[in-house]
């Protein structure tokens, strides 16, 4: 059955991979901010412009709507899932995807972002919708951060490069996603989306140097280096709780592997080096 599927945060890592998933079948309201800069990035369905900092608007943004995935970041104002829920409740949305973090679990994990993803998390899980969460390691995706200095012959800088996270591909993500909205028994579940193995930074590198056939160079950051880099592009508050999450990885808390990509996919989960041999033109 064909349905209407709302995707807040359609210009995004994983939101844009879902649109393209969905628009086969379903009808996709893709919202954004920037339909113009969403039409760009590929983003597929009716591109919708939704500002969820604005309570007013998204009720129409999300007009007769059967399903919701949202995918915000902004821990510093909740205000944008408390939007969405509102506008979902007076829309008539039946059930909600939410994009949410595994740390979530982890009770040593107290820094902003995780405390803003619990916040979130309980916010929807009270508001008379239908939930799943899909609670993810950090994105492979990430890694494209580098791209500019992998192609420049520069090092690679991060900060515990030995430190293993078992970090998921976004297009595994999405899959999981749009299986949750469209298909049934998904309702109040939680999953732990991974990869099939933790990796190092330093790991990623040499992935990259394989793949590019040329050395690629890893350099160790200390925290001070690595909060001034994080400070300079954002709130020293968010700064912080990114350095909170690296000394957490540090200690081992992001290495463990769940089944839940193939639980609900039917298929195992992305490696690294299957998305570094698809994204390697941008590390060329």
């Amino acid at each position: 059955m064909s349905l209407r599927i709302a995707v807040a945060g359609a210009g995004g890592t994983v939101g844009r991979r879902l649109t393209a998933i969905l628009a086969a079948d379903h009808d996709v309201l893709a919202l954004t901010r920037s339909p113009v800069r969403a039409a760009r990035l590929g983003v597929r369905g009716r591109l919708v412009p939704a500002d969820f900092g604005v309570r007013a608007g998204l009720n129409r943004a999300l007009d007769r709507a059967d399903a919701l995935f949202v995918a915000t970041f902004d821990p510093t104002d909740p205000r944008h899932d408390e939007h969405l829920a509102s506008a979902a409740r007076a829309a008539g949305v039946a059930h909600v995807v939410k994009l949410s973090a595994l740390a979530v679990t982890d009770p040593d994990a107290q820094d902003l972002v995780t405390r803003w993803q619990r916040e979130c998390e309980q916010l929807w899980q009270a508001s008379g919708l239908t939930w799943t969460f899909l609670r993810a390691r950090a994105f492979m995706s990430n890694c494209l951060s580098w791209a500019g200095a992998v192609r420049s012959g520069a090092p690679v800088a991060t900060l515990y490069g030995d430190a293993p996270n078992a970090c998921v591909d976004p297009a595994d993500l999405a899959e999981t996603a749009a299986r949750a909205l469209t298909g049934p028994g998904h309702a109040g579940r939680a999953y732990a989306l991974t990869g099939p193995a933790a990796v190092s930074a330093r790991e990623q590198v040499a992935h990259l140097a394989r793949l590019l056939g040329r050395p690629v160079r890893h350099e160790e950051l200390t925290e001070r280096q690595a909060l001034d880099r994080w400070c300079a592009r954002h709130p020293r508050a968010l700064a912080h709780a990114l350095l909170e999450s690296a000394r957490r990885q540090a200690a081992g808390a992001k290495a463990s592997v769940a089944p839940d990509v193939t639980l609900v996919t039917g298929r195992t989960p992305a490696t690294f080096d299957a998305w570094a041999r698809r994204h390697l033109d941008a590390f060329r």
